[in-house]
């Protein structure tokens, strides 16, 4: 309960440039070409958060040309603001507040290794002679170990309850860290595959979920030494414990399982009994069950939400319903989101958001009911050169209705435009509405822009979920072939300039739309992207073992004649002969997800056909890039390389400093060479 997540945690041109962005700005009725800085640039702020007693507020704004934490008096100005971290190899992208104030925690990895760890800085402490901010302390200290937070008890606050898989790779033990001195004792060596601890009001350890070689879920009780199931979901449904409920006995959890159940509900579960009661579902019958809000002041529910095309909430606190209503209507137009509060639940941090609205903070006194502004995120994009964004519906190859939001390029008429598909990464994850900088930067440079929540996304119930089943570069890939379709039928889109971008599996995606259908596609773009089905299942992560089996019910099983084939079928790497899109290759050097060897093999297969391709490679990235200086230089290269093709428009001019970075992680495909173990059985 109570989750604290550390962060995880998403390009040439082939010809003369078309369109110059001076020449861009000067015809037609678009927008003027907005600055990419401004849209993947650091924000000015962002990420701000209130002290747990309301006297400070931090955040995070460059230091020396890093993103790192800073503090403020709550009432000081944000000039007046002290940073507190220095780190300069990698931005700081998430940090919260220890439990009394006394100090601000983070975690980083190493290039994007994903091996994180907790740092901690104390906002008293003054900076040692010659520094510039106070001294953080690495608490926990470890190489090639994945740092896990579990949970931050207010009832010992100088506690954090963490994982660590220095002893197996595969799981996580639980530990006791002392944050003044960083010490750790072991509270629990896990030897049953376990995946999750959950923690009571009282901060006693009290449920665990456990992963098993079946692919099932189990949840148990914790009884001194033994564990004792109550609670059990199939491969093919999911489960997961929410917060324990004010008596401190039942606990919500959301769980999509039964077969009379395919959109998942929140309901109070007696882990004792392991009978169960209806709490929540989608009145609308429409979405899964999102997130509940509840209160570690009273222990009581406050909001269930619910993403569908835009999000909804059920508000089970009338008090805080009245006080959210009358902030959103001084807000009109804007979703509205808690981001932080006082430990006395007083002062709220609420963002707000839309299409065309990067986020705004606002401070919420709950007490004088008054609301003030603290700052912009983006201050400088002008909502005015900014498109809206809707959501369309469209009939997949086997009548299977796709949600998907559209953005429309601003100032044109709608017809006949060059198309951008952006598949979301995951598989398992979707799309929302909202500010989204991708799709504000396509539609400025002149493309209708399309991000299909395709068969396996989540949210839209198990059944959705699962139609994804062993349908990665068919079904799936369908879903995405027939939104193109639909745009085509609609007239926005001219079949002859269509290109797809995307990462992760947006990345595999876009591999198995220039190789599985290469007429549909004029241009591609493909971030931390695999390309052999079969080498990226057996590299991936140890500590992913929780998950190894569901993915292999949801891809094929790589230990089974039948498996390795239809993962060969599935891969694009064994279509590469059929690629005949211009296409670029994007990849993080120290991607523990995707690994370089997934770019390395589809730009040797190219490149050994003669068939041009163009490679970068950031030697100090992971999935996906972190650095701005790296995204710049990727987005440079990739807009320019979609004008050339598609006949959008782009920005010409960049920094020296990333031009500089563009030809670092510029890679000639002359001099990529495979690791034996990386070719195709």
């Amino acid at each position: 309960m109570r989750h604290l997540l550390l962060g995880l945690g998403l390009l040439l041109s082939l010809s003369t440039p078309q369109t110059s962005m001076a020449q861009a700005a000067k015809g037609g009725a678009q927008p003027p070409i907005i600055d990419r800085e401004l849209l993947f640039g650091d924000p000015e702020i962002s990420g701000a958060q209130l002290s747990p007693d309301g006297k400070f507020l931090s955040f995070i704004r460059p230091y020396n040309g890093t993103r790192n934490i800073w503090v403020k008096g709550l009432n000081e100005s944000f000039d007046q603001a002290r940073p507190m971290t220095n780190d300069q190899a990698r931005p700081v992208r998430s940090y919260f507040w220890s439990r009394d104030g006394k100090y601000l925690l983070y975690s980083q990895d190493k290039g994007g290794d994903e091996n994180f760890n907790i740092y901690a800085v104390n906002p008293a402490e003054a900076p040692a002679a010659g520094q510039s901010v106070p001294t953080a302390r690495d608490l926990t200290g470890l190489k090639g170990v994945r740092v896990q937070l579990l949970n931050a008890p207010l009832s010992d606050p100088n506690t954090l309850y963490i994982g660590l898989n220095d002893r197996d790779k595969a799981w996580h033990d639980l530990y006791k860290l002392n944050l003044s001195t960083g010490e750790k004792t072991l509270v629990r060596q896990n030897n049953d595959r376990i995946g999750a601890w959950e923690f009571d009001w009282n901060d006693q350890l009290r449920l665990a979920s456990r992963s098993n070689p079946d692919g099932s879920t189990e949840w148990l009780r914790v009884e001194g030494d033994k564990l004792v199931p109550f609670y059990k979901t199939s491969i093919d449904e999911q489960s997961g414990v929410i917060a324990f409920a004010k008596d401190n006995q039942h606990v919500y959890m959301a769980t999509n399982k039964g077969t009379g159940r395919n959109l998942a509900e929140i309901v109070l579960i007696d882990p004792a009994t392991g009978q169960e009661q209806p709490y929540q579902a989608d009145p609308l019958k429409r979405v899964d069950v999102g997130s509940l809000q509840v209160s570690e002041k009273t222990h009581e529910p406050v909001f269930v939400s619910f993403e569908d095309d835009r999000m909804r909430r059920v508000w089970k606190d009338k008090a805080m319903e009245q006080d959210f209503a009358a902030v959103s209507k001084q807000l009109p137009g804007l979703d509205v989101y808690p981001a932080s509060h006082t430990t006395d639940e007083r002062l709220w941090l609420v963002s707000a958001t839309s299409a065309t609205q990067p986020t705004v903070a606002y401070l919420f006194d709950r007490q004088t009911k008054k609301l003030t502004k603290q700052y912009e995120t983006r201050p400088k994009l002008r909502a005015a050169d900014l498109a809206d964004m809707k959501v369309v519906r469209y009939k997949s190859s086997d009548g299977l209705e796709i949600p998907a939001y559209l953005t429309l390029p601003k100032g044109l008429n709608g017809k006949n435009l060059p198309v951008i598909i952006l598949p979301h990464g995951g598989p398992w994850a979707r799309d929302s509405y909202g500010f989204n900088a991708m799709h504000q930067f396509l539609a400025n440079r002149g493309y209708a822009v399309l991000s299909p929540n395709f068969r396996a996304s989540t949210g839209y119930g198990k059944q959705f979920l699962n139609a994804g089943n062993g349908e990665w570069g068919r079904k799936m890939q369908d879903d995405l072939t027939w939104g193109v379709k639909y745009l085509v039928a609609q007239g926005i889109a001219d079949p002859k300039r269509v290109g797809i971008m995307g990462g992760s599996y947006g990345g595999y995606a876009t591999l198995a739309g220039v190789a599985f259908t290469p007429d549909v596609y004029n241009a591609a773009v493909a971030i931390v992207a695999p390309s052999n089905l079969t080498t990226l299942l057996n590299a991936i992560p140890p500590y992913w073992e929780a998950g190894r089996k569901q993915m292999y019910a949801r891809m094929a099983d790589p230990g089974t004649e039948e498996g390795r084939a239809a993962l060969a079928r599935m891969s694009p790497l064994t279509a590469a002969d059929k690629i005949k899109t211009p296409l670029m290759v994007v990849q993080g050097a120290n991607d523990p997800r995707v690994n370089k060897a997934e770019a390395d093999q589809i730009v040797v297969a190219l490149r050994d056909r003669n068939y041009p391709v163009q490679y970068i490679c950031a030697p100090d990235e992971g999935h996906g890039f972190a650095r701005p200086v790296n995204n710049m230089a990727m987005f440079a290269a990739s807009e320019k390389f979609l004008a050339s093709q598609l006949k959008g428009r782009y920005q010409e001019s960049m920094s020296p400093a990333v031009a500089k970075r563009l030809q670092e992680i510029t890679v000639d495909p002359k001099t990529v060479q495979l690791a034996t173990q990386t070719n195709v059985k």
